[in-house]
Formats: C-alpha cells, sequence, structure tokens
C-alpha cells in the first residue's frame, strides 16, 4: 500500500503567493497527499482562497484559527495529520512536481527517519543553490545520528529549517514548535534529530526558498534575537546529551551574537540606550574562555573575538575594512553559491 504523505501548510497574509504554493503540492506525480491548509487568522483573501482549494480536491483539509504565529499554526496542523509522513511547506514556497516521490522513495530506499532536499534561494530575477560542498548530481548522503547532529550544529548541510524534509510522523507528532518566538525551527529540530537514526540528504535541488523583502528574516526587529536564545537553548541540550558537540555550538553561538551585535549597532533606534547590545556584549566577556576554546580552528573568528574583546567597535571596522577590501578585489571573495539568471 502507498503511504500516505500529508502535507501541512501554515497561511498568513500570503495572497500574494498561496496559488503557487497550493498549485505546486497539488500538481504532485505523488497523489496520495492529505493536504493541511492553517489559516492562522489571515486578515486578507486567503481564507476565502483555500476554501475554494478545498471545495475542488477532497485531499485539502481547511483548518480556521485565530491567529497565534507560524509554530502554533504548524501546531494546530499536526492535529490533524494521519499521514505516516509529514511534510512542512511554508506558504510562499514552491515545489518541483517530483518533490514527494523523490523523498518517499529515497525514505523507503534508506529505510530513513527524515529525508532532506536540496533547495534553492528563489529571488525575483535568479536563484541561489549552494554547491559548497555538494553538486546536484551527487548521490545522496546517508548520516547516522552522531553525524547528523554534527552537522545539524553547523547549519550547513543540514539545515535547522522544519520545511523541505520529510519526517516520519511518529518521529515528530508528540513534539510541539515553541511558540511566541521567531526561528522556532532552531528550538526544535535538535529534538527531532535526536531521536532519528538513518538521515538521507538528496543533493537535487527540489524545493524554492522565496527571498522577499517584507519577510520576517529581511527586515531587522529585536524579535530576531530570538535565534541567541534558541542556540542557548540547544546548547543546554547539547552539555546533556552531545558532550563533544558543545565547542562547535559555542563557536556558532559566538558567530550568531557577532553578528547580531552588528545588526543592532546599524539598528540603533530600535535597541534603545543599546541595552541588547550591552547584554550580547557582556554575554561574550562572562564566556570568553569557551568561546576562545571553540574558535581555535577558525581563524577568522578568532580574530573577531580578539578584537570584539579590546572593543566591539574594532570588529566593526574590521569587518568594514574587509568588505571594502574585497569590493577592491584586493582580498578574494569568499566561497559563494551558485546562481542561475531567471
Amino acid at each position: 500500500m502507498v503511504s500516505k504523505v500529508s502535507v501541512v501548510v501554515p497561511i498568513y497574509k500570503v495572497e500574494k503567493y498561496i496559488h503557487k504554493c497550493v498549485d505546486s503540492i497539488l500538481e504532485q506525480t505523488y497523489t496520495n497527499l492529505e493536504i493541511i491548509l492553517v489559516n492562522d487568522g489571515s486578515p486578507d483573501n486567503c481564507g476565502a482562497i483555500i476554501d475554494d482549494y478545498a471545495s475542488q480536491d477532497s485531499r485539502i483539509v481547511v483548518v480556521d484559527k485565530e491567529n497565534g504565529g507560524l509554530s502554533d499554526a504548524r501546531n494546530a496542523g499536526m492535529q490533524y495529520v494521519t499521514g505516516e509522513y509529514t511534510l512542512f511547506v511554508d506558504s510562499d514556497d514552491w515545489l518541483e512536481k517530483n518533490m514527494i516521490q523523490k523523498l518517499v522513495h529515497s525514505s523507503l530506499t534508506y529505510k530513513a527517519d527524515v529525508t532532506q532536499s536540496a533547495f534553492y534561494y528563489a529571488y525575483e530575477d535568479h536563484l541561489l543553490y549552494d554547491n559548497r560542498f555538494n553538486s546536484k548530481n551527487d548521490p545522496p548522503s546517508i548520516l547516522n545520528n552522531k553525524v547528523l547532529m554534527a552537522e545539524l550544529v553547523k547549519n550547513e548541510k543540514v539545515k535547522n529549517f522544519a520545511w523541505g524534509k520529510l519526517y516520519k510522523t511518529k518521529i515528530i507528532k508528540d513534539l510541539p514548535f515553541k511558540k511566541g518566538v521567531l526561528f522556532e525551527d532552531v528550538y526544535w529540530a535538535h529534538k527531532v534529530m535526536q531521536r532519528v537514526k538513518t538521515y538521507v540528504i538528496l543533493h537535487e535541488p527540489l524545493c524554492y526558498y522565496l527571498q522577499r523583502s517584507d519577510s520576517i528574516v529581511y527586515n531587522y526587529s529585536i524579535r530576531n534575537l530570538d535565534i541567541i536564545e534558541g542556540l542557548k537553548e540547544r546548547h543546554h541540550f547539547l552539555e546533556h546529551h552531545y558532550q563533544d558537540l558543545t565547542a562547535e555550538s559555542y563557536r556558532v553561538i559566538l558567530q550568531t551574537c557577532l553578528i547580531h551585535y552588528n545588526l543592532l549597532f546599524l539598528n540603533k533606534k530600535k535597541d534603545k540606550g543599546g541595552l541588547h547590545k550591552k547584554e550580547i556584549q557582556g554575554y561574550i566577556k562572562r564566556n570568553y574562555k569557551q568561546f576562545y576554546y571553540a574558535v581555535q580552528e577558525d581563524n577568522q573568528l578568532k580574530r573577531q573575538l580578539t578584537l570584539f574583546k579590546l572593543h566591539p567597535y574594532f570588529n566593526i571596522i574590521f569587518l568594514f575594512t574587509r568588505k571594502t577590501l574585497r569590493k577592491l578585489r584586493i582580498l578574494p571573495q569568499p566561497l559563494g553559491l551558485e546562481r542561475i539568471n531567471l
């Protein structure tokens, strides 16, 4: 018997994008689907649009709820999941027609608990594909739990994103997303991956991650600091369950703290009195020894930490100077992503 796949789509203020998203799911070559469209109190016409879809396709389940955010919408959708597999799709993204078929096939072939697809960063006039580690034609990568957790912490080959992955439903059914935070996937992914014995990565990009100017990722706010709290929460988890990954975890936390310190510097009006900058600076100071040990093999980050300790603005000046020298081609460009013009 062909396994059912439940597709959970949280929907809020995406009237411009929702058709492309839902159509890409309905047109999948794998047809045994349960498509759960969660209207998270969207104030535009999304509710009417998905009701119309439901009237035309019996595989669609519409869930209407008061606005509670992405995590709350996903959690609500999970209450209706009956499939052996679950796939999360964000409502402004879209899928290749054979994505689900390939994910299910790989899951069955390798007896995988989770199967991940590569993806495109989708801009208005071009796509970007991360080819730093693998090419599109490479065979699947098979990861055991130890390698998987190490890659998750690095967030390079295995991203923290909940979307783009086919999960065995039993793995995630009792693990709700944390409500009221941004970057909710960072709070969730490690708890899921702890349960995974076999993880498969397909290097062919099968979905499109829309980069839009009105997204929460694009416009900086103090709420973006939730990612630091999520990484700290994950760090405590690693200390108890994966002690050998704590140094890499410190490295990632430091890198993220430095990035957000600089973003706060550029958005002074959003950080009244510089309280959040001071909080980051104090945190780095208190954990300086651990951070210094963690970046011994990362010369760039080691240099930034040293400069930051002398004064945070020294690091900002260093980064600005490096960026300028790269623009002038005096310094080499960092490894980039493959660009496909549309």
